[in-house]
């Protein structure tokens, strides 16, 4: 059965049930006295009876509780029919209508935010321009916020279809070139300065690939572009800024700070210097990092480069330094002319200040720079320092021979001790104890390592250099002048699975170079190949490399005994030094793996009486060792200078040699010229004997056999000594007898 909303007027709203207040100021009514109609009913009141015959609304009759359509207290349920008040929440979609509840009639107010019964008129649309209220649906006609829409509202108009939004149709994306990554390429810039087009960069592409050159001077020879052109594409790619010599000369306070030989090694020309800024020319824009080891090894704030080209560059150098040859000679008679400050005899308080004042002064910065850089122009192996009572020594080691340089004023003694502290970040105050420390420099683009040692002596600290050119050095096995013969056995010693295979001799005799390049050659991805040295000198790409260090206890046997736990394959030891570290080797090698280390020794077959002094036992060294080979470094001929003779009977004695046995070799010696410094000799070579382990040999070892009973063995089984291998370079017009009688024995 349906109802309908009663027709009567809604009945006063309870100020109790709306939460609203009452004056406190309005009269009350008296006692039993009926309100009026249409007043509002006190709180808490009960609702008035009908009058006694007033007509009854259609409908049922209403329960107790408010009237039909009067506010509902807050927290009551909702009486049936009857409208939801304004803001309130619309029923969820498929919720069941309450029992009784009649629907809507068409017509009646909808409270706001209902959603409109079918066939209801809808409002009309607003006036265009009319302002549309906060909330509102687009074209609807203004009404206060919250009020419901009038009875009988026409319905607003539906709004216009939106126009269809066009699909954007998807463009094909174009091949864009890959970046190169970091700077530009010079044949890019090239090309997008207009001076060469795409073919012609493919074209010099190839040239440079199999000719070696860069593509810069494969440009320039072509033809295409001219220096200048270069230069400004260099520059934009390295972002350096362009010199012009002909405005640009160079200062003297600029050429006195750089010296000849510091501006030929590093490739620079000074041009001004002022507040410790120095503004240089270079040719190479690769060349910076040598811009940033002059700015370190000079002491200064800042080196700025300019980019010239090739012809200024040449022209400018001869000219900066016409007449200016520099000479330690001379810069040692600038000092000794500078006074006598600093000179103090009998020192018996360090005072620090004054010492890094003079370990940093220009004299003696120029004179420990030029000292470097010609001990590395001349290919020097080793410089020492040396004090003395009355003097100071300065000498550097070339082809294994050293040579005294002019000595500086003693009272320089310590300022130099202290500068090459300075540089190698070693404590200057500690003038106690021996330190050890390192210097790097790079000199016209090679990196150049230098070992540092200081030693305190009766009259001062002594310092001494070992140098090591990697530019010099090439790790190619087939370049170490090892005979062919020798060369393929020791090939084949080296390839083997397990053993030891180990290199004697000397200091300084070149056994660490040997051993770098058998692994360089051995160096394959295959393989893993780690090795522990003191210091690391030689650093190679594929090669796990760990550093002695004995202050935490990083010795060669507790190195070695973590390396057999990271799975190598193939393990270099830089040398064997006591026992605990021969017998680990031992262990790596029966466990499978292939060891190589040094010894020092005279000879290879000393070699096994050497690892029986350490205690190692007959049977481990008969069970391991695969080879050994022992060499020595002889200096060569000058190829500018060499000269054949005819040695006498007296000199052949000296080799064991007969005129029988020499006939028909030839004889050569070194004359002296400007290219070797007036020695005969540039360069070094080295000669080498091989012992291979045999059956017959291991017996001899397992009978404690003395070290001449092995060498004849050795000799009769076709070891070729090192006094043969000497023999023959010379006849090979290599070296000199000379060399060979003062490297090796003579042979019984």
């Amino acid at each position: 059965m349906s109802t309908t909303p009663p027709e009567n007027p809604k009945p006063p709203q309870n100020p109790a049930n709306t939460g609203q207040g009452t004056n406190p100021n309005a009269p009350k009514p008296a006692a039993g006295a009926t309100p009026a109609p249409g007043a509002p009913r006190p709180a808490g009141a009960a609702p008035a009876a009908p009058a006694p015959g007033a007509p009854r609304p259609a409908g049922p009759t209403p329960v107790s509780g408010p009237a039909p359509g009067a506010p509902r207290p807050a927290g009551a349920a909702p009486v049936p029919g009857a409208p939801r008040p304004a803001g309130a929440a619309p029923a969820a979609p498929g919720a069941p209508r309450p029992a009784g509840a009649a629907p809507a009639a068409p017509g009646a107010p909808r409270p706001a935010g209902a959603a409109p019964s079918p066939g209801a008129p809808r409002p009309a649309p607003a006036a265009p321009g009319a302002p549309r209220p906060a909330g509102a649906a687009p074209g609807a006609a203004p009404r206060p916020a919250g009020a419901a829409p009038a009875p009988g509202a026409p319905k607003p108009a539906a709004p216009a279809p939106k126009p269809a939004v066009p699909v954007a149709v998807k463009k094909p994306v174009e091949a864009k070139p890959k970046p190169s990554g970091g700077r530009p390429k010079i044949g890019e810039i090239l090309v997008g300065l207009g001076l060469i087009d795409e073919q012609q960069l493919f074209e010099m592409l190839d040239e440079a690939r199999s000719s070696g050159k860069k593509l810069g001077a494969v440009a320039v020879a072509r033809g295409l572009v001219n220096e200048e052109q270069l230069v400004k594409a260099l520059a934009e790619q390295s972002n350096i800024k362009i010199g012009n010599l002909n405005e640009q000369k160079s200062q003297p306070e600029a050429l006195l700070l750089v010296s000849e030989t510091m501006a030929s090694m590093y490739k620079v020309i000074p041009l001004t210097f002022k507040d410790k800024i120095l503004s240089v020319a270079i040719v190479d824009p690769n060349n910076l990092t040598s811009v940033d080891d002059l700015r370190n090894l000079l002491g200064l704030n800042e080196v700025i480069p300019y980019l010239v080209t090739p012809t200024a560059f040449e022209e400018a150098q001869k000219k900066s330094y016409a007449g200016k040859e520099d000479s330690i000679a001379d810069l040692i008679q600038e000092l000794e002319a500078d006074g006598t400050k600093g000179r103090r005899k009998n020192e018996t308080s360090i005072d620090l200040e004054s010492l890094m004042e003079q370990a940093d002064s220009a004299p003696v910065r120029r004179l420990i720079n030029m000292v470097f850089l010609m001990a590395i122009r001349d290919q020097a192996s080793d410089i020492h320092f040396e004090p003395f009572e009355e003097d100071y020594k300065m000498r550097y080691k070339c082809d294994g021979v050293l040579f005294e340089l002019p000595p500086p004023p003693k009272y320089l003694a310590n300022a130099i001790a202290s500068r090459i502290k300075v540089m190698a970040n070693l404590d200057i105050a500690e003038r106690r104890l021996p330190q050890d420390g390192r210097i790097e420099l790079t000199i016209g683009g090679n990196r150049v390592d230098m070992r540092v040692s200081t030693l305190p002596t009766l009259f001062g600290e002594s310092a001494v250099i070992r140098l090591l050119d990697k530019s010099v050095v090439a790790l190619d096995i087939n370049k170490l002048g090892i005979d062919a013969t020798v060369l393929a056995t020791f090939r084949e010693l080296i390839n083997k699975p397990n053993g030891v295979v180990l290199v004697t001799g000397p200091t300084g005799s070149g056994k660490t170079t040997t051993l770098y390049s058998a692994l360089n050659e051995l160096n394959v991805i295959e393989d893993k190949i780690i090795t522990t040295e003191d210091p690391v000198e030689y650093e190679i790409e594929g090669l796990v490399q760990c550093p002695i260090n004995h202050e935490v206890g990083m010795t060669f046997a507790a190195a070695l005994r973590s390396i057999l736990r990271q799975d190598p394959d193939k393990i270099l030891v830089g040398e064997i030094r006591d026992l605990e570290t021969a017998q680990i080797a031992v262990q790596a090698a029966l466990t499978g793996h292939i060891v190589f280390s040094t010894l020092h020794t005279n000879d290879a077959p000393s070699t096994i009486t050497r690892m029986r002094d350490m205690g190692l036992q007959s049977y481990l060294i008969n069970a391991c060792v695969e080879g050994v080979l022992a060499q020595r470094l002889v200096r060569k001929i000058c190829i500018n200078c060499r000269e054949e003779f005819q040695p006498g009977p007296d000199q052949l004695l000296e080799l064991n040699l007969t005129p029988e046995m020499v006939a028909g070799k030839k004889f050569f010696y070194g004359k002296g010229c400007d290219t070797c410094n007036n020695t005969g000799y540039k360069g070094r070579m080295g000669i080498h004997e091989l012992l291979v382990m045999t059956d017959e040999l291991r017996d001899l070892i397992a009978k404690e056999a003395s070290t001449d009973e092995l060498r004849d063995l050795c000799v009769k089984s076709g070891m070729k000594t090192l006094r043969w291998s000497g023999v023959n370079a010379i006849h090979q017009g290599l070296t000199t007898m000379e060399e060979i009688i003062r490297e090796t024995v003579t042979e019984e």
